[in-house]
């Protein structure tokens, strides 16, 4: 398949004999029909999915308004995630296509099938890492007319900002642009609701998302520098350290190398930014259809026997801490306010005490989380999610003042009812893996041109492009493992300016200093523009 859209011509009239790659291809109608039928059946296989499900559940349609919502919300969603695929698509290919491993537009379409098998592969841990920064109040409405309008708001924030990024060929994070844009949708909801705006974001997962994102350039520029000097000491080819010469391909080992990484990236790419969209298009499934995706109804009845177990020594210590103390009314409050400000108080235990006793009792009753009503699944949602939430907060709380096995009794209890929440069809990894592995293959060459001409002064070399994919490839892997937004664009380009300077050729500083211009923009501008879109569309949609 050759390229389906040539971009604008940032490389033309260079010599073709030099060590420049070929990147002007001509549209293919059959690579453009390939696309457009893959779509179509991505897009129906969604809509296919949405409807078995509800079939499956029983659930009676009394209106259609919903799915309209739906539909409009998951559109938004899958687009967001083609954005990012081609948006980020130069963190995989430039390296391949500038030390002429692979032809341009073979590359793109294998980094689109690597990121699409990254998503398949990915755990979902970064996607509801991502959810827990959103507002709870809202989280708990996402049905509500503020929770479309959280939805709407962060995701078109994002897609304005990579299109923007994108059109000035500068390859900006999508993981700093998305995390941007649920701080500002917080904090204008702490606004609107008469609260300080500090109030509407959890800072704590803020911090631990933040320093992921803020050192991952560091480390993608120190290690590939580091990598490279130790591949200069102990591989002692001077191939592996030239440019290419004319259109030539490298060595058959430099070049299996270089595939490899590229390959990775790709991959690693899938698993991690795949699923900033699914934890989103969760919410958007349970709030527009609750009866179907609100609980994890595959859960098989054996659940309940290690469930139980888990609720009974995890209640045992949470009511101990309660002891002395009752709730009257209702105990979501306090435990919601907990979570928003992470401040103990005598409320805290007594509320997540009867909250747990109330989840116990309702799956213990129906005996499967399948068999729960219809009615009852949005409560019983919302009761785990906050009860989750709250123990995910206490066991790191020193005013807890729990023993090491205190700890463990919690994380045990919170994983076996987070299967129950924190769920991801196999749908929804497949189409977010289809617009992100299309949009992989779509406007790839305005940022592949500024990682692969503009960062250094020389050409790159063969052992700069793998030094700067084998660091990205493994940054990415070990932060997708602990469950953080890492960014790819970062730590890749960093990477590239890293071997730059270790190379002694020198970086173009009026690009380094362009790169750093949109990277400490995108946090405060996506705060804004998702801030602002919300405040509109919370009033647009009678919000309050």
């Amino acid at each position: 398949m050759t390229s389906l859209t040539s971009g604008v011509d940032l490389a033309a009239g260079h010599d073709p004999q030099g060590p420049k790659p070929k990147l002007d291809q001509s549209l293919d109608i059959r690579g453009l029909l390939v696309f457009l039928a893959v779509m179509a059946c991505g897009l129906g296989f969604t809509a296919f999915s949405i409807w078995s499900d509800l079939r499956e559940s029983g659930a009676p349609v009394t209106t259609y308004l919903p799915f309209v919502l739906l539909g409009v919300a998951l559109l938004i969603a899958l687009g967001f995630e083609f954005v990012n695929g081609f948006h980020d698509t130069a963190n995989a290919v430039a390296t391949v296509i500038y030390t002429h491993s692979l032809p341009a537009t073979v590359a793109v379409v294998w980094s689109g099938i690597w990121n699409f098998l990254g998503v398949m592969a990915s755990t979902g841990a970064v996607a509801f890492g991502i959810v827990s920064l959103l507002p709870v109040e809202l989280i708990l409405q996402v049905g509500s007319s503020a929770g479309f309008a959280m939805v709407f708001a962060l995701l078109i924030a994002a897609i304005i900002w990579n299109l923007g990024t994108w059109w000035l060929g500068l390859p900006a994070s999508s993981s700093h642009t998305l995390i941007g844009s649920i701080i500002g949708v917080g904090v204008v909801n702490a606004l609107m609701r008469g609260r300080d705006g500090t109030s509407g974001v959890d800072w704590s997962k803020a911090v631990e998302i933040g320093y992921s994102l803020l050192f991952s350039p560091i480390v993608g520029f120190v290690a590939a520098a580091l990598l490279l000097l130790t591949m200069k000491v102990l591989v002692r080819n001077p191939a592996l350290y030239q440019e290419p010469k004319g259109q030539n391909p490298p060595p058959w080992w430099i070049r299996g190398l270089l595939v490899l990484t590229c390959t990775g990236v790709s991959f690693a790419h899938g698993s991690n930014d795949g699923q900033k969209g699914m934890g989103l298009i969760m919410l958007i499934l349970i709030g527009t259809v609750p009866t179907a995706y609100a609980l994890n109804r595959a859960l098989p009845a054996s659940h309940i026997a290690a469930f139980a177990s888990a609720s009974e020594a995890a209640s045992t210590i949470v009511e101990g801490k309660a002891e002395g103390y009752q709730v009257i009314g209702d105990p979501r409050p306090a435990v919601m306010q907990y979570i928003s400000r992470h401040e103990l108080n005598e409320g805290t235990y007594p509320s997540l005490a009867v909250l747990m006793r109330d989840i116990a009792k309702e799956i213990e009753t129906y005996g499967s989380i399948a068999k729960i009503p219809f009615a009852a699944v949005g409560n019983t949602r919302n009761d785990i999610y906050l009860v989750s939430e709250a123990l995910r907060s206490i066991v790191k709380d020193r005013d807890a003042e729990l023993t090491d096995g205190d700890k463990q009794v919690l994380k045990n209890y919170k994983d076996e009812i987070d299967q129950a929440t924190k769920f991801i069809p196999t749908w929804v990894k497949i189409a977010v893996a289809i617009a992100l592995g299309l949009g992989t293959m779509i406007g790839w060459k305005r940022i592949v041109v500024t990682v692969g001409e503009r960062i250094g002064k020389q050409h790159l070399t063969y052992g700069q492009g793998a030094s700067a994919e084998l660091v990205a490839m493994s940054t990415i892997a070990i932060a997708d493992s602990y469950g953080l937004p890492v960014s790819t664009t970062h730590v890749l380009s960093s990477g590239v300016a890293g071997t730059m300077a270790a190379n002694g050729s020198g970086v173009q500083m009026g690009t380094i200093r362009n790169l750093l211009m949109a990277w400490v923009l995108t946090l405060p501008c996506a705060i804004l523009l998702s801030g602002g879109l919300y405040f509109a569309f919370s009033h647009i949609l009678k919000f309050g």
